[in-house]
């Protein structure tokens, strides 16, 4: 029985004659940070897809802290707890970086009509108070710069996401993902297209998150030689299938792995 807090079993996803997941299997555990490798066109951005919600698999189960969420769509799955990011970000790109992780904020009752217009805390019409929407409003804010904070974007929450850098806007994306209190964040490919630096501190602020808001990591890379010292566990994938899995020393010196990208 799987005790993860997040697992796969037996996941099936095909596109035509392509079977792209075949019988894909995984467990992750709580508050590890877990990456997934493998040569392009292997399953692993499928198998987010289907872990995320935005495929429904052929067959097999996905759990999220035991309870099966296969087939819910994405905003389910992102009240659970479980979001992602993309190998592309998409920021809101006229607003800034703080009202990006503002947009991302859950149950903001400024965003129902009724509560939009409503007072709170008053006994009479001539006694109206503040709209009920500004505490929930202040507070969000407050959470934000905390997520800044930990993400080293504090010096630049004012400043439009379309001049940030690459990097600094998959950070954002984080810092999004972040405000919907998630607990298992799926990262596709979080350095790509990110020069050294910088890619070392997004990975050192994945390390920050997960010892400071207990997070659990899902995260497709490929550049191994970035990723490598910042993680816990590793699965390799080839043809739509789990290969083989273990410490990520072990993984990179299995003879399948190394034929897997380098040919038999």
């Amino acid at each position: 029985m799987a005790t993860g807090i997040l697992s796969v079993a037996a996941i099936r996803k095909s596109f035509g004659s392509l079977h792209a997941l075949d019988g894909v299997s995984l467990e992750i555990d709580e508050r590890s940070i877990s990456i997934l490798i493998g040569p392009n066109g292997s399953g692993k951005t499928t198998l987010i897809n289907v872990i995320s919600g935005l495929y429904k698999p052929d067959s097999g189960r996905v759990l999220f802290r035991g309870k099966e969420t296969t087939g819910l769509p994405p905003y389910e799955l992102y009240t659970l707890g479980l979001a992602r990011t993309f190998q592309v970000p998409a920021l809101f790109w006229k607003l800034t970086v703080l009202e990006n992780l503002l947009v991302a904020a859950r149950n903001n009752p400024g965003e129902r009509f009724f509560k939009s217009v409503l007072p709170s805390g008053f006994r009479s019409w001539r006694e109206i108070g503040t709209p009920i929407w500004e505490k929930s409003e202040k507070q969000a804010v407050q959470k934000a710069s905390r997520i800044l904070n930990l993400l080293g974007l504090s010096r630049i929450w004012n400043q439009p996401s379309y001049l940030l850098s690459g990097g600094q806007m998959k950070l954002v994306e984080i810092g999004r993902a972040l405000m919907s209190d998630a607990t298992v964040l799926l990262l596709d490919e979080p350095v790509s297209g990110v020069n050294p630096t910088l890619a070392h501190e997004i990975f050192s602020r994945i390390l920050k998150l997960r010892e400071e808001l207990g997070l659990t990591f899902f995260i497709v890379e490929h550049r191994l030689d970035i990723a490598l010292r910042y993680v816990d566990n590793m699965f390799a994938m080839a043809l739509g299938r789990v290969i083989t899995s273990g410490a990520p020393d072990e993984v990179m010196k299995d003879k399948r792995v190394i034929e897997a990208y380098l040919g038999g």
